[in-house]
């Protein structure tokens, strides 16, 4: 599955070199999401970790809400490249398999990938601070053509999208209106849900993991098969 374009960035990254060094940026910002949380990530601190001058990071991004949103990409990108991968490899891909590829790659995302705790496939609402910073900088960014950050959309949105043009295409289904409902349906639910295993344990509780299964078993299964 083809990444989607992000439009949090600035300028897209043309050669190999560009690339690399945003590549860097988001592994660092990544890192430091893990290391002090989202309030406390700048764009100075950023540039230090990846070891690029500042004027670099800016060069794609107006804020550092612009940047986490950038990463968000990136990880519903890897995410679905992770499950397309899976599927590709099962053989024989069934409903249940399918349920399984998706909750199994997302957990096993937000217990290994740096960042992905605070930071899977939204960014955190922004605080009183950063809000004015995000205005002040669309005026600035309004001059030079740029857009100061974040999608604009609601993530859960975008990931149902994702995963309903994945599953249709691993099972032979029509990506159409109605399996897209359902599928946002099973991807809000399953969201809550295992919110709510990560608070209760730092690695995901069980039970919690099981019952959403199962949830996911009992609502998408048969819209699947």
């Amino acid at each position: 599955m083809d990444p989607v374009p992000q439009p949090s960035l600035r300028r897209t990254p043309v050669q190999q070199r560009s690339a690399e060094r945003l590549a860097r940026i988001l592994d660092a910002c990544a890192e430091l999401l893990d290391e002090t949380g989202y309030e406390q990530l700048s764009t100075r601190a950023v540039a230090v970790r990846a070891g690029v001058p500042i004027g670099s990071v800016y060069r794609f991004f107006g804020n550092k809400r612009a940047m986490a949103d950038a990463l968000a990409h990136r990880n519903l990108d890897r995410y679905a490249e992770r499950i397309s991968a899976r599927l590709a490899a099962t053989g024989r891909v069934d409903a249940y398999s399918a349920i399984d590829g998706v909750l199994d790659e997302y957990i096993a995302m937000k217990r290994t990938v740096p960042g992905f705790a605070l930071v899977d496939f939204g960014v955190p609402a922004p605080t009183v601070d950063e809000a004015a910073e995000v205005d002040e900088g669309a005026e600035a960014d309004a001059e030079c053509g740029g857009s100061p950050g974040g999608s604009g959309g609601d993530a859960n949105h975008l990931v149902a999208d994702r995963l309903c043009g994945l599953l249709a295409a691993h099972l032979g289904r029509t990506a159409d209106e109605a399996l897209r409902r359902k599928v946002l349906v099973g991807v809000e639910a399953a969201d809550a849900l295992l919110q709510l295993a990560f608070r209760t344990a730092p690695s995901g509780d069980p039970a919690l993991i099981a019952e959403t299964r199962q949830l996911l078993y009992a609502y998408l299964a048969p819209s699947l098969s």
